[in-house]
């Protein structure tokens, strides 16, 4: 098969993982007979230096056209520090989403047998943790009205949702229940927010199209306490753009480390994939960074592309580099660890 994947390493360590995913897919293409056609292109801080705009039209073009795309991190400390900054890196993430009709954030959450004791939390407590996490990706509080007023003292942002928002997330959300436990958890804050009432009532509306899914209704503050006292409790969770932003980063610490869990934003013509770590200029061009989310985010691309064989072989020799100790120094605890580089081409060495 031909696959044309645009390629946006971003800022950061997203040009160092990007490079060991490529190396991987790379692998796996020659295995399975394929044909990759990588299309690089600039955004972020990279693109707002190179042209100015943090999501340049070109591309988009390049995103638009392409049959999926592989993401590596946006952000720059010079930025983040800068409370005037009138162009931000974040500000062409949001463009992305909205341009390419990205509305689906796909995070699952997973633990690995050889690395359940590196987790904050209790063995007994995340064994057997299997969830799954949908955040929608283009509207709220993102994307609402905001501003200030009263000379610059007042500053407002705006949770707006429209019920076609709600109800093509809640029915990803939906087809995942039933390809899974058949329990979906709508997280809200129902009690306090018209937009959540917006999300709960059109959820509730739903439920009879999809009568063997169990649905519970859940209230963000509760859900934040219970995902770290029984994050076992849940399967498939649907929520706000906020509240999916917050949750998701709580629950990637259940696996280890926040270099492990991968990620995928769906859209209507075109998906993108991602790890969910964040740019971590801290260790930017040191060669130390963990390239497994970014990989294991390689293998979600080809399972969406009905590859399934590919991605498990991604996921193999990924779970026998955790097995075998063959990892970067945020997994190593103490014992020798690997560069990026060198994790990646162990990687694709034994695929």
């Amino acid at each position: 098969m031909k696959l044309n994947i645009a390629l946006l390493a971003g800022d950061g360590i997203g040009p160092e993982v990007i490079d060991q995913a490529v190396k991987v897919c790379d692998a796996v293409a020659k295995k399975y007979d394929h044909n990759i056609i990588w299309k690089p292109a600039l955004t972020g801080a990279a693109a707002i230096d190179a042209v100015g705009e943090p999501y340049p039209d070109e591309t988009h073009e390049i995103c638009a056209n392409a049959d999926a795309v592989l993401f590596g991190a946006i952000g720059h400390p010079r930025f983040d520090n800068d409370p005037s900054a009138k162009v931000r890196p974040e500000q062409g993430l949001l463009k992305m989403r909205q341009k390419l009709g990205l509305f689906a954030n796909v995070r699952p959450t997973f633990t690995f047998p050889s690395l359940i004791d590196k987790s904050p939390l209790k063995r007994e407590r995340i064994e057997g943790t299997d969830l799954i996490i949908l955040r929608e990706l283009t509207g709220g509080i993102y994307f609402g009205e905001r501003g200030r007023k009263d000379d610059g003292n007042t500053a407002f942002d705006t949770m707006t949702y429209q019920r076609f928002e709600i109800e093509r997330l809640a029915k990803k959300g939906f087809e995942f229940a039933m390809k899974r436990s058949k329990k979906l958890c709508c997280v809200d804050k129902a009690n306090v927010l018209e937009s959540s009432r917006l999300w709960r009532e059109t959820v509730q509306a739903m439920e009879k199209d999809y009568p063997e899914v169990e649905v519970s209704y859940e209230f963000i503050d509760a859900v934040a306490m219970r995902l770290i006292q029984w994050p076992k409790g849940y399967d498939v969770i649907i929520t706000a753009n906020l509240f999916g932003d917050i949750l998701t980063d709580e629950a990637s610490v259940i696996a280890g480390s926040m270099g492990l869990m991968p990620s995928s934003s769906v859209g209507s013509k075109v998906s993108l994939y991602e790890p969910i770590h964040g740019s971590y200029p801290q260790a930017a061009g040191k060669d130390i960074a963990n390239p497994l989310a970014t990989v294991l985010s390689a293998a979600m691309l080809f399972e969406d592309m009905n590859m399934t064989e590919e991605a498990e072989e991604i996921r193999r020799v990924v779970n026998k580099s955790l097995a075998e100790g063959y990892v970067t120094e945020d997994l190593a605890d103490g014992g020798k660890s690997y560069k990026t580089s060198e994790v990646g081409d162990w990687l694709a060495s034994n695929i």
